[in-house]
């Protein structure tokens, strides 16, 4: 059975750059506190009549595509990871396809939210290693800004989040030892809505209601200690997973791309796995949390500063809403 291998990356983020101070201007909140219990400094919101969640995973699959030395049309399966759809439906997927002038070719949508891209990587991976398509485009894409609560109420999730796009191009492997060596995933559905939005659903006879709006259901809820108890817990477990896998130790890893959730927990992360700083890929401080997007965005910035090279072992992780969890190891 033939691997998969990361033929392109790329990414987008919007020109809207909204920092720490001017979400003191719209809500009771201080630079020094978001910095503090973050590490966030600034983040990027859409552009209304610009960015749509589509065009900005079509601007980073452009660049992916450029990278694996394809054109679009050669690109046969579409996997889009999102929370943040452009419509309640069809997926996005489709609206990408569109975007790029694609006939025809499937376009699947993953909804796990910040471990989404990991989830989608582990889709498109198999497609390629049972021979079914052979040039995979896995996207990530978010438009949080739209959804956010901006009041005092909700700054606790609030001033987390920006918008931005990654994607990777996944083409089959010349060399069973290179490319994707394996995938983990992982969820616990008992603590589904510790980090929700529980609004609008289906659960009601209308499906959104003024109730729901006045009672805040339909902004992000996120118990916070809850979240990181867990993180802390989970990110460390499913790395070790993918090493003890493949036969490596944390001391092999060339670089780590974990999903930009807080600082403090990369931080623990790389405290506990005993890495150097150099080997822990953060980007948290310029983006915010951009969920599905986060681990492909730094990815492709890894790459930009020549953090990858070809040879090196990487290791992506993410933890997020669901809870869900995954992992992937990579031999570039």
């Amino acid at each position: 059975m033939r691997n998969s291998r990361i033929a392109g990356v790329g990414h987008y983020v919007p020109d809207n750059v909204v920092t720490n101070k001017d979400l003191e201007k719209i809500m009771d909140t201080s630079d020094e506190w978001i910095r503090e219990r973050t590490g966030i400094v600034e983040r990027r919101y859409f552009q209304e009549g610009v960015d749509t969640t589509a065009n900005m995973g079509a601007a980073a699959a452009r660049k992916a595509i450029q990278m694996a030395g394809l054109e679009a049309t050669d690109i046969d399966l579409i996997v889009f990871a999102t929370l943040s759809p452009d419509y309640l439906f069809p997926g996005s997927g489709v609206l990408l396809q569109r975007e790029l002038g694609l006939k025809e070719i499937p376009a699947l949508d993953v909804r796990n939210q910040c471990s989404g891209f990991i989830y989608a990587l582990s889709v498109g991976d198999q497609f390629i290693k049972t021979g079914m398509y052979n040039n995979v485009l896995v996207v990530g894409a978010e438009i949080h800004s739209t959804g956010l609560d901006f009041s005092t109420r909700g700054r606790g999730v609030s001033v987390i989040f920006g918008d931005g796009a990654g994607a990777v191009v996944l083409t089959p492997s010349e060399s069973n030892d290179r490319g994707i060596l394996s995938t983990h995933l992982h969820s616990d559905g008992e603590f589904a809505e510790e980090l929700a939005v529980t609004a609008p659903n289906s659960n009601k006879k209308e499906r959104l209601t003024h109730e729901m709006i006045d009672d805040g259901s339909v902004y992000p809820y996120m118990n916070g200690n809850m979240v990181f108890k867990h993180a802390v817990t989970r990110f460390p477990e499913v790395i070790e997973e993918a090493l003890n896998k493949n036969g490596y130790k944390a001391e092999d890893i060339d670089l780590l791309v974990p999903h930009q959730a807080n600082l403090r927990i990369t931080s623990y992360i790389q405290q506990k796995m005993q890495l150097p700083a150099e080997k822990v890929m953060s980007n948290i401080h310029k983006y915010g949390n951009t969920t599905a997007a986060s681990v492909p965005i730094a990815l492709s910035e890894a790459y930009e500063e020549g953090r990858v090279k070809e040879g090196d072992l990487v290791c992506l992780a993410a933890f997020g809403s669901g809870f869900t969890w995954a992992s992937a190891l990579i031999r570039w």
